[in-house]
């Protein structure tokens, strides 16, 4: 008598390997998503330096940091740079604005929107000061952190 031998996955073989996958992608997911939210942050931070050195064409070209907002003002939209962040591309994930313009200081700020809004935003200063909400509190306090470089 021959004995055919039978190939191919038990069921128990199948719910095993389900089970790893499962496990796998519970424990990669959530540091893919901390990944897209660092790298959207760090666009975020490379718009606020250009927009930074933009507010610093606008001071060489009219002695003052006033007027880059849309419609002449001091604070609000930037008329002198694009509005969101990332520059490139269709999903964006921070507001760009000036949040405070005098003859000789600015403040410009990154809000956070869509899936970053839990992020906290970011500013820079005319004296290349980084500061980041990274508490997300809606406040820079004395132990918040600085931009990494």
């Amino acid at each position: 008598m021959m004995i055919k031998k039978e190939s191919g996955f038990t069921l128990i073989e199948l719910m095993i390997v389900t089970a790893i996958l499962g496990i796998l992608a519970g424990i990669a997911y959530p540091s893919y998503q901390g990944y897209l939210e660092k790298t959207r942050r760090a666009d975020a931070k490379g718009a606020l330096v250009s927009f930074a050195n933009a507010m610093e064409r606008h001071y060489t070209e009219n002695y003052t940091y006033e007027g880059a907002a849309t419609g002449g003002n001091d604070t609000g939209t930037p008329a002198i740079f694009p509005t969101e962040a990332p520059l490139d591309g269709d999903s964006k994930s921070y507001d760009l604005t000036i949040q405070s313009a005098d003859a000789t200081t600015f403040v410009l700020r990154a809000d956070p929107k869509n899936s970053q809004s839990s992020d906290g935003f970011l500013e820079i200063t005319s004296t290349g000061q980084r500061r980041w909400d990274k508490n997300n509190d809606g406040a820079i306090g004395a132990n918040e952190d600085t931009w990494d470089h």
